[in-house]
């Protein structure tokens, strides 16, 4: 037996020796899809934001505390990792495709022979029975040499899998702290607009208050009254409007917190958090490393080199040996007589594809192309990662020039509404001048707080651009 054995290792050992070579060439990321610099950048610091933890990126105690609980136990991230842990097990069980299958087994087998066939004659003349009975329990061992990589490239693209449900759950992350960053601001927001309402509310009942009285005096027509009240009516039909968007809001940041629908306690107040500025993107080149959809995307080009590996080694020969050992009789009492009832088989062999070889073929040719996808793949993500980074650098130093516009804008009005209420009440100036100065005031106010939330969402979606969110 040992023998045997020794011929069938050594036949195995030349065969690798001879046919063993690179089956495919694995093709890289092309690095030429990367760019220098960001548009409106400004400078080549190396220095990223991406880096800075979002417990240090934000400061807001109340939205740290959102984005924390956010992160514990939001169930899409949850089962990000049920994805992770599965990927895990398929990669643990892919390192072991190296080793030989073993199997036992144990069989009883009743042959009941034909009177008139030449073995149930037999039987009968040397038996004195006319069936046949056999006991065996053995192990059944497997293995296939890995001679063109398959189960190599087998098990590089489970590591890839892998590591791509990693890179999906950064990715999941970074988006949900970046919305619950977002919601936050939009709430602030709102709570801002809430009070500027109440504010032009109590002034509008002034003005009304005045009208009215002019009204009864006979000074002002029912036109100026009525005028004056529908302007009133502005600000009171804005604040349950806005009241019903933050209770939206908030059951927006509960669903992504994994909780039900509940009002947020929070004590910051927009016109106090102060804007962030000069952060730094980094070079593009960072992306590769930060980005965890980049990764991903590159990640996709090592399996996609792995299966064009596996599809072309299925082209070629494969060398398997075999053995199976173990106890056989046809007689129950003598069934683990040892070693009389002892066997061993040992069976090496190259098989080759023929008649399927077209099949084969034309897997190993979608395998290529779909390399190229994952290419074409890679090569879109890069840029549309590039774009969100110089679209939220545009963003960012723009509407920097806007709100300092809407500051000094809302400014003026504000002295506008003094002196206009001055001039009213001396009678100077008439009511349509007020209610005029006093809408114009409310839109100001109104979208100086919107500007004011769209740049810190601008910082935000900068930070998310670049990858941060997920450290």
């Amino acid at each position: 037996m040992k023998k045997y054995i020794t011929k069938i290792v050594m036949v195995a050992i030349l065969t690798i020796t001879i046919l063993s070579c690179k089956v495919s060439k694995d093709i890289e990321v092309p690095k030429e899809a990367l760019p220098e610099n960001f548009r409106n950048q400004e400078g080549n610091d190396t220095l990223n934001t991406a880096a800075v933890n979002w417990k240090s990126f934000f400061e807001e105690p109340d939205l740290v505390k959102l984005i924390d609980v956010a992160v514990a136990k939001n169930n899409d991230l949850q089962i990000a990792e049920k994805n992770i842990a599965i990927a895990n097990l398929k990669f643990k069980q892919s390192k072991l495709g190296n080793f030989p299958q073993l199997n036992a087994y144990s069989k009883v087998v009743t042959n009941r022979l034909s009177d008139n066939s030449l073995n149930g004659i037999s039987t009968g003349q040397f038996l004195g029975q006319k069936h046949l009975e056999d006991y065996a329990v053995g192990l059944d061992l497997s293995w296939e040499a890995d001679i063109w990589g398959k189960i190599k490239n087998q098990k590089k693209n489970a590591l890839a899998e892998f590591m791509q449900t990693t890179e999906a759950k950064k990715a999941l992350q970074t988006a949900i702290v970046a919305t619950v960053s977002k919601g936050f601001y939009d709430l602030l927001m709102l709570d801002a607009q809430l009070e500027i309402a109440k504010k032009t509310l109590v002034l509008n009942d002034s003005t009304l208050f005045i009208v009215n009285l002019q009204f009864e005096s006979g000074q002002l027509s029912s036109l100026a009254k009525d005028q004056t009240e529908a302007q009133r009516l502005v600000a009171a039909q804005l604040i349950p409007k806005l009241e019903q968007n933050i209770e939206i809001q908030e059951n927006a940041l509960s669903v992504l917190s994994g909780s039900f629908p509940d009002k947020k306690e929070r004590e910051s107040q927009l016109n106090k958090i102060l804007v962030k500025e000069n952060l730094s993107a980094g070079i593009p080149s960072q992306l590769l490393e930060k980005r965890p959809d980049v990764k991903s995307a590159e990640l996709g080009v090592t399996m996609a080199n792995a299966k064009v590996g596996i599809t072309k080694a299925s082209l070629y020969p494969a060398l398997n040996i075999t053995a199976v050992t173990g106890v056989n009789s046809f007689e129950f009492d003598k069934w683990f007589n040892i070693p009389a009832s002892l066997f061993g088989t040992v069976t090496g062999g190259i098989t080759a594809p023929i008649f399927n070889s077209k099949k084969l073929r034309t897997q190993y040719e979608v395998a290529k192309v779909q390399r190229e996808q994952a290419i074409l793949q890679f090569k879109q993500t890069v840029l549309v990662a590039v774009q969100e980074v110089s679209d939220a650098l545009a963003k960012i130093k723009k509407q920097e020039e806007q709100y300092d516009i809407a500051k000094e804008r809302v400014a003026k009005l504000q002295k506008a509404i003094g002196n206009a209420d001055m001039l009213f009440k001396s009678g100077m100036a008439t009511y349509l001048e007020v209610i005029v100065a006093q809408g114009n005031l409310l839109a100001a106010e109104l979208e100086l707080a919107t500007i004011k939330k769209d740049r810190l969402v601008s910082n935000v979606e900068l930070y998310r651009a670049l990858g941060g969110g997920w450290e």
